[in-house]
Order: C-alpha cells, then structure tokens, then sequence
C-alpha cells in the first residue's frame, strides 16, 4: 500500500518541481560550504600576518599567510578522493550534508582561535589543522552540487542550469569580502585586529545552518537512483575511471588550471600587491566586490552560451581572453586609480574567470558515465586546484620577492597555468548534446512508475 512518503518522493521526482529545488538548493549549499572556505583566503591577505606570523617581515609574514591559506587546497584531492567514492556508492544528496557539516565546523574554530601572542606557533599549527579539515571536507562539495543540478536538467539545457551552481563559489567570496570591507572601514585597527577579524568566521555557524536546512530538502539525483535500480554502480568507481577514461581525466585537469588560477590572483594575490605596492586594499577589495556581483549577473550568460556553442568553445575562448587581460591587471592596480582598477577587475572576473568557470558545471560532468561521475568530476575539479590554485598565493608571492616587487615572473606563471589549460582543452571532445546529436557518455533517467 502506498504511504505518505512514496507520495512525497513521487512529488520530489516531477520535472519541474524537482528542478527548481534542486537548483536552489546547490546554490545555497556552495554558498554556505564555499563561504567556509574562501573566507581564510581574505583574511590570510588582510589580517593573519598581523595576528599569527607578527615577529617577521610583514612580506614574509604574508607569504606565511598565504602557506597555511595553501595547505586546504592540498587536503581537496584526498576529499575528492573519498567523497567521490562515498557519492558514486550512497548517494549525492548524503554526501553533501556531511561536507557542509565538515566544513563549517572548521571554520568556526577559527573564529574561536588563540593567536600568536597567547599560544605561540601552536596557534600556526592549530590553523594548519583547521586548514586540512576544511579542505578535506570541500573535497567533495562542488562535484556533488554539479552532479545534482546537471543530472536533473534537460541535456539541451544543462550548460544554463548548471551554472547557477557556480555563482555559488564566488557569492561565497562576495560575502566575507563585503563583511571585512565593513569591519575594516567601522573599526580601528586595533579593534579590528583584537576581535573584528573574527566575526566572519563565528557567523559561518549561521551559514551552515540555513546552508543544511536547503540541502536536506532536496531530491537525490534521479541519474544516481537509475543507475542503483539497475544495479550497476561501480564497486570501485575511481578504478573504473582510471582504467577507461585517463584522457577524460589528464585533459579535464588541465583544463581546470585556467580557473584556478585567475580567481586567487584577482581576489586574493592583487589585493595583497596592490598594499606591497602602497596602494590602499580598500580599493581593491571595493573593485572585486563590484566585479564578483558582476561576475554573477554574467554567469548564467556564459552557461547558455555554452549551450549554443559548445563546451570546448566557449572554455578555449575564454581561456585565451584571460591571457591577454593579465599584465594590464597587474598595470591597472599599479595605477591605484578607482575607475582603472575597477574595469580591469570587472574584465578579469566576470569576463575572463567566469567564461571558464560557467562551462565547467556541465563540461565536467558530461565527461564521465554515470557510475562513476561523482569520482570522475571530484578527481579533475580537486587535483586541478591543488596544483593551480593551493600553492599559487605562496608561489606568486615567492616569485615576487625573487623579482624584487615587480611583476613579470609572476606574469609568466600564470600564462604557463593558462597554456597547459589550452592544450587540456584539445585533448577533449565536445560534449555538448545540442552540438553532438547525443550524450558523450551515458545518462540513464529514472523511470517512475
């Protein structure tokens, strides 16, 4: 006999219905996970010298920051890794609420953290500690989010809907970045530094709540319960994955680097060059905040161009636009004029960063068959911004000590990042169903019955 909850669960599976929720609550959920995250990116550039690293150089100080910033992005593959294999195996849905609990666990404790003055180093340990947790935890967030949005869109539609996804990562930077603009402007810098910094991390817990109650409510992918009913999930996913689709896999990696790059470098590397160079941060951060608001407005833009056009298009171009926006960017701060800055920011992130990360929602995904995509996607997603994006705060600002504050070697990092992202892309196929008469790989819908 049918009971209340086939009913609902029958609900939860109409098309409609099940697709608004499903995107709303990716959304919110990246937001709140992702939230967690880049908010150490802002203070390791505005404040942690200061409070965890004060006995030295203030550039060294930086660079040290900017260390402990880069080791959550080394803890992201092994959480990819595991999360992956724990959302092939039990579930999208599931393996979400566990990274977002995980996740804002971390970032709590921060907000609760001795400094360097009470503890001593123990205080950069406990951060480092913090910093792994957190990105074991993010590991596993954005392949699931994709997966829930992209599996439960039409194909000729998965590049728009799976980009609202992606506005979750930079809202997520949007909102630490606003809150310490306001701290900073209300506060002396001895409040500022005493106890300010510390309220961005203790409202994560506020974060993560609303962040739970969405994603508790939406319905498991409807591609992960067909593949269940037809008992055929993969024992060993990754495994499977390794073993027939290493193009899929080294490509799509490489292909990540573009992005993973560029956003640190706007958002995080030019506003701690912009005080190297003596011009004033609040100017910087007021320039990312417009162009991340911007960036949103363009993201679902890009996602149905993607649509159009194609993947693989819409990413190469964008890709070669960020190669050309580079040194003017590093001019443009330099200048420390508003109107400049601003534009130039604008042009990076809602332009440059956005054109290749809008495609990514439904690129990735589309890569990989269904049994194993979780694993598929977390593998490409993690590796690729361990090696771009962990330690490219700590290498760019070695690079630019090397070179005596200015920018050209830091320049000729970034290009290689952006080069082997081109030749990634070449090693991929199109996937986009519009522009192939199909599927690349194999996406079996659940039937209700």
């Amino acid at each position: 006999m049918p009971t209340d909850l086939d009913a609902r669960d029958r609900s939860e599976r109409t098309p409609g219905k099940s697709l608004g929720r499903t995107v709303a609550a990716s959304v919110i959920g990246t937001i709140a996970e992702y939230y967690d995250f880049f908010i150490y990116g802002t203070a390791s550039a505005l404040v942690f010298n200061e409070v965890f690293f004060p006995d030295v150089d203030p550039l060294v100080g930086t660079l040290a920051a900017f260390s402990t910033y880069a080791v959550g992005f080394f803890a992201r593959p092994l959480g990819g890794l595991v999360w992956g294999h724990v959302g092939d195996r039990l579930g999208r849905k599931r393996t979400l609420v566990y990274t977002l609990l995980l996740t804002g666990l971390g970032t709590f404790v921060v907000g609760l953290m001795p400094t360097y003055e009470q503890i001593g180093i123990w205080a950069a340990v406990v951060l480092v500690l913090v910093r792994l947790i957190q990105g074991f935890g993010v590991g596993g967030e954005q392949g699931g989010a994709l997966l829930l949005t992209a599996e439960a869109a039409p194909p000729g539609k998965r590049g728009f809907y799976g980009s609202f996804v992606q506005m979750g990562s930079p809202a997520a930077y949007l909102i630490p970045t606003a809150l310490f603009a306001v701290l900073e402007a209300q506060l002396s810098d001895e409040a500022f530094l005493t106890w300010g910094w510390r309220i961005p991390f203790l409202l994560s817990a506020l974060v993560v709540v609303i962040g739970l109650y969405i994603r508790l409510r939406v319905p498991e992918s409807e591609t992960f319960r067909a593949v269940k009913e037809q008992q055929r999930p993969q024992q060993a996913p990754l495994k499977a994955l390794l073993r027939d689709h290493r193009r899929e896999v080294v490509g799509g990696l490489l292909a990540k680097f573009v992005e993973a790059a560029v956003f640190p470098l706007y958002t995080i590397f030019l506003v701690s060059y912009a005080k190297q160079h003596g011009v004033d941060s609040g100017i910087v951060l007021d320039a990312v905040i417009i162009a991340i608001v911007a960036e949103l407005i363009m993201l679902p833009l890009w996602g149905r161009l993607t649509d159009r056009i194609g993947r693989r298009t819409t990413f190469a171009g964008a890709a070669a636009l960020n190669l050309v926006l580079l040194v003017p960017a590093f001019l443009a701060v330099e200048t420390g004029d508003v109107v400049v800055i601003t534009a130039l920011m604008v042009a990076g992130l809602a332009l440059g960063h956005a054109g290749t990360y809008a495609p990514q929602a439904s690129y990735f995904p589309e890569l990989f068959p269904s049994a194993s995509r979780y694993s598929g996607v977390s593998v490409v997603w993690q590796f690729g911004a361990m090696i771009a994006s962990g330690p490219f705060t700590v290498v760019a600002s070695a690079l630019l000590v090397l070179a005596g504050g200015g920018f050209a070697l830091v320049a000729v990092y970034v290009a290689a990042l952006i080069g082997l992202s081109l030749l990634g892309l070449r090693m991929l196929p199109e996937t986009a169903p519009n522009r192939r008469d199909g599927e690349y790989a194999d996406w079996p819908r659940y039937e209700t019955h």
